[in-house]
């Protein structure tokens, strides 16, 4: 049985910030006490601030603990016949969270709510775009690793038409100089501009929205390269002296950069496509989609039917085991055009489980042409289980290639999609519709041609009492005359 009985999601959209409370509603219509486990995935991006639960009227606000001293101490109480909750990230990967319900009484209700802030990605129509992440597929580990097994791998799979819970959500979006319209895949409601200059504006999901796909919301803002910043006032009842005690300036700062004329017309091009099992399923859950092998194939055409004549490639499909469609990289020319595409077509999801690393691994290994970038573009739906150690492999070798990657599908894992394509300086976009298929694609492109931006400093004058300056980002070092970024974006802004 499943006492979920439904998700309530607010949603708080600043610029390119979100913060997202959603509140899992809980009733056990059993005649026994019983726990029940949660598990949902979240961005990659997202920090999870706020953790509590209502029951019988009481409000109770999580403690923050060690995993393991975390798990204990749920256990213990578990034991001891006390209701506890407790909120947990997978630890195979940093976007799967899990919520344990346990001890709740017969005919009992409980509400649990978790807090967390997002950075939103924009897209290449220049979309602020949103998705609160509703399909979570189950993470393929590879037999025999040493890699922790995912929570994916042992709960049992609900089919989406039997899910018993609905989701209700609003989300409120603030942009300085205005709001030209939203749009979401979902039916939502029109929007409504909740001031005369058209600066804040709001949406809901339609009535009865079940929580059976992702929940994508698309904001188009008036003037999105222009710079903005918000303030915020400290907390009241913080500590004195303590980050929450001070007021808090956000800048919203998303530059357009000038294309050059240098461009990479020899460079070598790498594609890794998907060919596990889990590729032969739907995109979305809709009738008649498409499956993920063949929006990954049609992806991957648009690519290879792009790329400038001089340029050296090679494909690989992958799944238990892997193989190439050339012993080397080829020259492109019309007659290795037509060979690589009438393969392409005939391409299908049958090479079993989604083993990413051993193909990478000899991508690596194989030397390339002297004097020739490198650049791999990767399609895959994201089930994997061993995230960290893929990620490792490409950030290893992020000196001699850059990296884009293509997640497929709803579900697709945000820490693996994200993960490689920033450990090897490139690129990243979701595909899970063949909507704004040839923009994503084709901005991809043009990225990959072009140089790297690096060394990127932002200069301002700060008044002298303000003298003490927090960095929310690792890649940063902030001084008093300005903040000198450590990571290396390219194309039109990261």
């Amino acid at each position: 049985p499943v006492p979920l009985q439904g998700i309530v999601a607010d949603v708080q959209v600043t610029g390119f910030v979100a913060d997202v409370s959603a509140t899992l509603k809980y009733k056990n219509k059993e005649e026994n006490a019983v726990e029940a486990i949660f598990v949902f995935p979240m961005d990659e991006d997202s920090a999870v601030y706020s953790f509590e639960a209502t029951i019988e009227g009481k409000k109770i606000v999580a403690d923050l603990q060690e995993k393991k001293q975390a798990k204990e101490t749920y256990d213990e109480a578990i034991s001891q016949g006390k209701q506890a909750f407790l909120l947990e990230e997978d630890g195979s990967s940093g976007d799967i969270f899990s919520i344990s319900v346990g001890n709740l009484p017969p005919g009992q209700e409980a509400e649990v709510t978790m807090k967390y802030v997002r950075e939103l990605s924009v897209e290449a129509d220049g979309a602020v775009r949103f998705v609160l992440p509703a399909v979570l597929n189950p993470r393929y580990t590879p037999k025999g690793k040493s890699e922790k097994e995912s929570i994916t791998t042992t709960l049992p799979n609900v089919p989406i038409s039997d899910l018993p819970y609905t989701l209700n959500l609003e989300a409120q979006f603030k942009s300085a100089y205005g709001i030209n319209k939203i749009e979401s895949p979902c039916n939502i409601t029109p929007i409504q501009y909740t001031n005369e200059d058209k600066t804040e504006a709001k949406v809901a999901l339609a009535e009865g929205h079940k929580f059976d796909r992702d929940v994508e919301i698309l904001a188009y803002y008036n003037e999105v390269n222009k710079p903005s910043a918000t303030l915020e006032s400290g907390l009241p009842d913080a500590t004195e002296g303590s980050f929450m005690a001070y007021p808090v300036a956000m800048l919203n700062f998303y530059p357009s950069f000038p294309e050059t004329q240098e461009q990479s017309k020899c460079g070598e091009f790498i594609f890794v496509v998907d060919r596990s099992g889990s590729m032969e399923l739907p995109m979305i859950s809709e009738p008649n989609a498409p499956m993920r092998i063949q929006s990954a194939k049609e992806t991957l055409l648009l690519l290879l039917k792009s790329l400038p004549l001089g340029c050296y490639f090679n494909i690989y499909g992958f799944g238990s085991t892997f193989e190439s469609f050339f012993l080397e990289s080829m020259e492109y020319t019309q007659e290795t055009l037509e060979a690589a595409v009438n393969k392409v077509t005939q391409m299908s999801a049958d090479l079993g489980g989604t083993e990413i690393l051993e193909p990478l691994k000899k991508i690596y290994k194989t030397k390339g042409r002297p004097t020739t970038p490198k650049t791999i573009f990767i399609f895959t739906d994201g089930e994997v289980g061993n995230t960290e150690q893929v990620i490792a492999e490409v950030k290893r070798n992020a000196h001699n290639h850059r990296c884009f990657t293509f997640g497929i599908g709803e579900g697709a894992s945000t820490a693996l999609i994200k993960g490689m394509a920033r450990a090897a300086s490139g690129n990243y976009d979701f595909i899970t519709g063949e909507d704004r298929l040839q923009p994503k694609v084709s901005l991809a492109l043009k990225c990959a041609l072009q140089p790297t931006i690096k060394e990127i400093s932002l200069n301002w004058t700060l008044p002298p009492r303000w003298n003490r300056i927090w960095c929310l980002r690792p890649h940063c070092h902030l001084s008093g005359s300005g903040i000198h970024c450590l990571r290396p974006v390219q194309g039109k802004g990261d």
